[in-house]
């Protein structure tokens, strides 16, 4: 994989991180079971972020080796293959708990994007 090809990978980790973590601000772990949307959506975008993990090359992954990707390459397997046996206790840590710390943790190594430039 090219860095380039990381880069993207690593940017959407972030992205779909950022997102579902905003989703569950202000939120319960009851929504999870009240609102079928929410749940739906927080699912799907943990796993987008483990399915980006996986397409990280294995040099990338071996230098920052602070991030742990088996195991968000292993909760996006468990969600997609064992979808009737989700806990959503642990789904929400994870929204809750973990995913600030890897937001903040890809925050440091995705570099900021490029705004176009503004023609005259």
């Amino acid at each position: 994989m090219s860095r380039r090809e990381d880069a993207v990978a690593l940017r959407h980790m972030l992205e779909h991180a950022r997102e579902a973590y905003e989703m569950a601000r202000g939120k319960r772990r009851r929504d999870l079971d009240r609102d079928r949307k929410l749940n739906l959506a927080l699912v799907r975008l943990l796993e987008v972020i483990g399915e980006a993990a996986n397409r990280v090359s294995p040099g990338t992954r071996a230098r920052y080796t602070y991030i742990p990707w088996p195991e968000i390459v292993g909760l996006r397997n468990r969600l997609i293959h064992g979808y009737d046996a989700v806990d959503f206790d642990i789904l929400w840590k994870i929204i809750t708990h973990d995913l600030p710390l890897l937001i903040s943790e890809l925050e440091i190594i995705v570099p900021p994007e490029k705004k176009p430039r503004r023609s005259s």
